[in-house]
């Protein structure tokens, strides 16, 4: 290797150790673990002997999260003596004396004010520091916002509760509860808790933005007259007025599976609805109590829908729809049993082969040695009601497949 060379690749090498190692005592430096490597401490054990201020003196000064308020050697000498060198590895680690560095932070805060004007205890705010002996263990450590809520909120009257007021800058402010990728399909689970504290960033036009229930008080919002859908607010289409964003509350498909959350309760549609003129339209059978189930949907009554007549018959524009996605045809019927429409016609009562509602197409598994052969629990004989595996070879259910007839 050429010397020119050399020297280049060595000069690259040494920026890249530098450059790494800047960066893991960086990340080190945000995951809380890099003054352990500093300094040997636990709050656990001064908890008992001294009080906070004691340690930390320059908290009641301070103005700034900028500060430095670790501990001094003038601090650590009220207890330690710090001028004996043969005491100093009981806290500092062989050869390293680094000064201990604190966190950048990106909130406003006053520890003076908060200490010498509000008479706030250290512990009020700074939680669970006692038990843990570096303090990002603790949970607390560093007060959550649902802390500060209690003195910065709108009822109380205590502090202000404007973002300006602590953050320094309110760009892209969202709580990391709030940066789930399902978030806004399931925070309504997180604001039906006991201990929900929504109401720290919003109030009421907070959920208008998306909820905007826009025919309670009208006709508006019916499957023929309804807000133009996926038109932000500030949308020049919009006209200034608000229109609910459906994808923010429906998936685009709901028109399949609304169904399965109507029977389950999990969503109340009326919240937005009026099941006189936003279901009706659809759901309009008028020989049905509409609060008693079993409405049936307009897609029900085309020509058509059913046919009943063995082989052939195709069973009409339903047997299409449920070949296509039977999973629609769950938002309202139980596939599983439970839900006697479809064995009111899927169901060989007689096993006489022609008779009944093609289900399966022709030679369905005729070359397959299934359970149907040894065991009355198999499945067909769900539906194949007259048959067991000790019918007579040739005859009813078994005559599907075991016959002299080609």
């Amino acid at each position: 290797m050429k010397p020119k060379y050399f020297y280049l690749t060595l000069v690259i090498a040494v920026a890249a150790f530098l450059a790494f190692n800047a960066f893991t005592s960086e990340e080190g430096n945000k995951k809380g673990n890099r003054n352990e490597k500093i300094i040997k401490f636990s709050h656990r054990v001064h908890a008992e002997l001294t009080d906070c201020q004691s340690c930390h003196s320059k908290a009641a000064e301070s103005k700034s999260l900028g500060n430095d308020l670790f501990p001094s050697h003038p601090d650590c000498a009220s207890c330690h003596d710090v001028e004996d060198k043969d005491n100093c590895k009981m806290c500092h680690y062989e050869g390293v004396y680094e000064s201990l560095t604190p966190k950048k932070s990106n909130l406003i805060f006053n520890h003076s004010f908060h200490i010498s004007k509000e008479k706030l205890d250290c512990k009020k705010c700074h939680q669970g520091l006692e038990e843990v002996d570096y303090g990002y263990k603790a949970k607390m450590a560093v007060p959550p916002m649902s802390l500060c809520n209690d003195c910065h909120n709108n009822f109380k009257g205590i502090a202000s509760n404007q973002c300006e007021a602590c953050h320094i800058s309110t760009v892209n402010l969202i709580p990391a509860s709030h940066q789930t990728v399902d978030f806004r399909r399931t925070h309504k689970f997180a604001a039906q808790k006991d201990n929900a504290n929504c109401n720290m960033c919003h109030d009421n036009s907070s959920c208008q933005e998306c909820h905007v229930a826009t025919n309670v008080l009208t006709e508006k919002n019916t499957p023929t007259d309804f807000y133009t859908p996926y038109v932000p607010s500030n949308s020049p289409l919009s006209n200034g007025a608000k229109k609910q964003q459906i994808t923010r509350v429906h998936d685009l498909n709901y028109v399949y599976t609304h169904g399965i959350d109507l029977k389950g309760k999990t969503t109340e549609c009326q919240t937005c609805h009026e099941t006189e003129s936003f279901c009706v339209p659809c759901h309009n059978d008028r020989q049905a109590d509409f609060n008693l189930a079993g409405v049936m949907p307009a897609s029900h009554k085309v020509p058509n829908f059913v046919t009943i007549g063995g082989y052939g018959s195709g069973g009409g524009e339903h047997a299409r729809q449920a070949r296509r996605d039977i999973e629609s045809c769950q938002s309202c019927h139980d596939v599983q049993g439970s839900d006697p429409n479809c064995i009111q016609c899927h169901i060989d009562n007689d096993g006489i082969k022609g008779t009944n509602p093609k289900t399966h197409p022709n030679n369905f598994m005729r070359d397959v040695h299934g359970d149907w052969h040894d065991s009355q629990g198999s499945v067909c004989y769900n539906c194949h009601t007259s048959a067991s595996p000790s019918s007579q070879p040739g005859v009813g259910f078994c005559g599907y497949c075991h016959t002299n007839k080609h």
